[in-house]
Formats: C-alpha cells, sequence, structure tokens
C-alpha cells in the first residue's frame, strides 16, 4: 500500500528534522520515556497479575468450564462413580479421608489436619443434618501427643492435572498405569513436605476404617495451592485398605467430587442416573461448572483502570514535555516553515511535518520503553523466579506492546497537536524579516 505524496514528504521531512536535532529528540525521548513505560508496566503487570490469580485458582478449584458434581457418600456412590469414570481421561474420581502417619496410637502434632506452624484443632468436628448440627467423636481422644502428622488423602481415579494443572516441585506424579501396589505411593502437595521435613515420623498410616495401617510411599511433592497438609492416591492402591464406603468422608473434606470435561456429557448423564437408580436423590447430586474469570472479571477490571489511571498521569508529564520541546523547535524554525509557504507549500503539508516528527518520537520511545519491558521480565523471571513460580517462562504479553504503541502514538499526537497548528499559521510575510 502506497503513502500518498503529502504523507511521504511529511514522514521524510520530519525524519530529517530528528536526524539534525538528534539531543533535542534524545530530550524529548527521555521526557516521555517514563510515561509510556508505566503504561506498559501496567499492562504487563495486569495480564501477569492476571495469569498468575486465574492460575492459583486453577491449582486449588479447577480449569474454567471444568463440570464438578458434589455426591454423598451413602450407599455405593463412591463404587459406582468409581466405576463409571474408570479408564476415562475426561473425568475424575476424587475422594478425600483424613489419614494420620507416623507412631500409632497417638495425637498427631498438627492434630486437626491444620498447617504444621498452626497446631491445634481450632474446635470440634461437626456434623449436621435436618436435626441440625452434632459433634463428632474424637478419635484420638485420650491418646497421647507424639511423632506423627495429620493430613488429607486425595484419593484419584485418574490423572487429575487434566482439570487442576498442579505444579511439580520434585520427584514424580501419579502413574496411573499398571497394577496397584499394596504400598500405597503418595504424592505431598507442599505444605505436607514441610511437615514431613520438619519432623521425622514412622513410615505408618493410619485411615479410620481401614483394616489395617498401610506403609505410604512419598514419590514426589506438587504445589496444588492449599493451605494445609495433603496427599495424592490412586484409588485403587487406597482400596487395598479402605472399603469404598470408607473412602468419602464428607464430615472432613468435600466428600466424593467427580470433575468432567465439558465434552464428558454421557458420563455425568450415565453417573447421574446409575445414582439415582441406587436409590439416591435427585437433590442430592450438585453440579456446577468452575467460571472463575467471569466471576473475578470486574475486580480485574477495576484493578486494571486504577493502575491505568495512575500511568496516564505520569504519561501526560511527559506529553507536556515533549509540547514544550515542540513550541521550542517551532519558534526557532519560523522563518524555515515562512520560506516554505513562500514556495508553496500548504499548511497542511508544514503542520504535517511538526506532527510526523513528534509521532515518530513518540514511536521510537514507545519502542525503546517495550524493549526495556521485555528485558526487564527476563530478569526478573530469572531472579526471581524460583520464589514466585508465575514468573517462570512467562513470555512478554503482547497486550502490554500494543498498549506501548498506543501510548507513543497517543503521546506524539497530544504533544505535537498545538506546534503542528503553529506551524501552519506561520504568515508568509514573516520570510521578509529574515
Amino acid at each position: 500500500m502506497r503513502l500518498s505524496g503529502r504523507l511521504r514528504s511529511s514522514l521524510i521531512i520530519g525524519g530529517q528534522g530528528i536526524r539534525a536535532r538528534k539531543l533535542r529528540t534524545f530530550l524529548s525521548m527521555i521526557s516521555l520515556f517514563m510515561g509510556v513505560l508505566a503504561v506498559v508496566a501496567v499492562q504487563a503487570g495486569s495480564e501477569i497479575a492476571n495469569r498468575a490469580m486465574l492460575a492459583d485458582v486453577e491449582l486449588f478449584q479447577g480449569k474454567d468450564g471444568t463440570r464438578q458434581m458434589y455426591v454423598g457418600g451413602e450407599n455405593n456412590s463412591v463404587a459406582i462413580a468409581l466405576d463409571t469414570v474408570a479408564g476415562r481421561s475426561d473425568a475424575v474420581a476424587v475422594t478425600t479421608v483424613q489419614a494420620i502417619i507416623g507412631e500409632p496410637g497417638v495425637k498427631p502434632i498438627n492434630e486437626g489436619g491444620g498447617p504444621i506452624d498452626q497446631p491445634g484443632r481450632g474446635g470440634p468436628n461437626m456434623t449436621c443434618d435436618e436435626t441440625g448440627c452434632h459433634e463428632l467423636p474424637d478419635p484420638n481422644r485420650g491418646a497421647p501427643p507424639g511423632q506423627a502428622i495429620e493430613l488429607q488423602l486425595t484419593g484419584l481415579s485418574g490423572d487429575i492435572r487434566v482439570f487442576r494443572p498442579f505444579r511439580q516441585v520434585s520427584g514424580q506424579w501419579l502413574d496411573f498405569a499398571g497394577d496397584p501396589s499394596l504400598a500405597p505411593r503418595l504424592v505431598l502437595n507442599k505444605k505436607a513436605a514441610e511437615a514431613f521435613d520438619r519432623f521425622q515420623v514412622p513410615a505408618e498410616m493410619r485411615v479410620t476404617g481401614a483394616v489395617a495401617n498401610a506403609t505410604p510411599r512419598f514419590i514426589g511433592v506438587v504445589d496444588d495451592g492449599g493451605y494445609g497438609p495433603a496427599a495424592y492416591v490412586r484409588s485403587d492402591e487406597l482400596g487395598n485398605w479402605l472399603a469404598a464406603a470408607d473412602m468419602s468422608d464428607g464430615q472432613r473434606g468435600p466428600g466424593l467430587q467427580v470433575m468432567l470435561s465439558p465434552q464428558a456429557s454421557d458420563v455425568e448423564h450415565t453417573l447421574r442416573a446409575r445414582l439415582v437408580a441406587d436409590g439416591m436423590k435427585p437433590e442430592q447430586i450438585n453440579v456446577n461448572t468452575i467460571n472463575t474469570l467471569e466471576r473475578m472479571s470486574d475486580q480485574l477490571t477495576l484493578m486494571r483502570w486504577i493502575f491505568l489511571g495512575m500511568a496516564a498521569l505520569v504519561l501526560l508529564i511527559g506529553i507536556a514535555g515533549i509540547l514544550n520541546v515542540g513550541l521550542a523547535t517551532v519558534g526557532e524554525r519560523i522563518e524555515e516553515f515562512a520560506l516554505r509557504r513562500a514556495v508553496g507549500t500548504p499548511r497542511l503539508l508544514l503542520a504535517g511535518i511538526v506532527l510526523a516528527e513528534t509521532l515518530l518520537t513518540g514511536l521510537l520511545t514507545a519502542a525503546a520503553a517495550i524493549g526495556v519491558g521485555v528485558v526487564g521480565l527476563q530478569v526478573a523471571g530469572g531472579m526471581f523466579g524460583s520464589r514466585y513460580p508465575s514468573l517462570q517462562g512467562v513470555a512478554f504479553p503482547w497486550q502490554a506492546g500494543v498498549a506501548g504503541i498506543l501510548a507513543g502514538l497517543i503521546a506524539g499526537v497530544l504533544g505535537g497537536l498545538v506546534p503542528a497548528i503553529r506551524a501552519a499559521r506561520i504568515p508568509i510575510a514573516t520570510v521578509m524579516r529574515a
């Protein structure tokens, strides 16, 4: 696409003006640089913050669009769920029970399963039904304190990382191929790993309802976004020690949960039909869709506009600087512009020459700010990536680059508009004074 003659002339003469006044152009870029960089930083920071926030929610809750089915653990619901989703990669049955690993017959260090640095139960366990709420008996009442750690044990029928993308910290994840092991393989979350690193306890695991205590094997550590110690195990390996009906403890966790992809509607319908046929009431089956982005969009948008407003104030200071430099430049070039008018140069072309200089200055400043942003993000990822996983391998958001270019163009137009109008209004008679 070819440029018109006047536009091409404006760009050429504007570029020659920038080359002829390098120092003044450099000073204009400095006054504008911080404003454009602020816009780029705010836009990049908001995009990275959005991704990090959503990533943390996905770790703990699940990806947007995931279907969640919550079912009570009555009758044969756990066995039915495990059988229905067996061998499926688009559906995972999740069960939760409390487990204690360590010395048998003692109170755990973190009684109640809370964080290891916050010992204490924090109140009795309660259960609620149609008759009201009642306190559950404490299985550890009267037991002496000892070296044991209580955690939430999550049984999985398949790879839950399809829905909750855990970050692998060390070791390996569960391998669902092959026969189940009699020694349950556990993948700990970071809170549980910290607890076992701090306290040396015997490798003996007891679960309420189990036929005997098992000897677990720790094979890896993941970041699941949880606040308390937890471990993940294959459901079939947990089933070697625990009956299916006892694998869902609704008093100490979400009970039986089935996570399904949006395309697994056949699994959802089949499971619902089998549960109802087993005697479960339809209202006991709760299904919802994770929609975190829509729920948080208003809050994220408000925060972004607040920070963009602050960046705009910094950008206005840069625009004032480039405006001041532009007016001074036009004042020095009055005779030049008057001479151009005398030889027939249109007023519009004179305005275009001045505006082209400020636009090119704004674009050059935007390119420099984007380059600094890209390098700064890479440096920040290298220096702080180990402390903040959200910075590891993060790419510079293209939205920040677009915002920087727009900020440079807007600054060029606003900073060069008044000088351009002034240049276009210079009378031809001015050349006679020269």
